[in-house]
């Protein structure tokens, strides 16, 4: 079985709400509870992403909406990406930048 049980209880309490026995409310908080953790990087990782991806500071930065001065940042360790800039490098890392396009 390759499913997690995060998986299974995300597809039956969707099954549940769209047949009419879980309330909206209940069916968010379980959406909420089965969200992919986002993981954090190194300023390593970071570059390794973006080599990984065959592209530049500046053209990384281009896909992700955000400066090239802040990829530069990431990967010294002088910044951190947060919220959606983190959320876009897991994305990345995950599917490859072409999933962004």
């Amino acid at each position: 079985m390759s499913d997690s049980i995060l998986d299974v209880m995300y597809e039956t309490a969707k099954s549940l709400h769209s047949i009419g026995v879980m309330d909206a409310i209940t069916r968010r908080k379980i959406d909420e509870l089965c969200l992919p953790e986002v993981k954090k990087y190194s300023p390593e990782q970071i570059k390794k992403i973006r080599l990984h991806n065959k592209t530049s500071q500046s053209i990384f930065a281009a896909y992700l909406n955000i400066s090239s001065s802040t990829v530069q940042k990431w990967e010294s360790g002088d910044k951190k990406p947060n919220g959606s800039s983190l959320k876009l490098l897991n994305i990345v890392d995950k599917n490859g930048i072409e999933i962004l396009v």
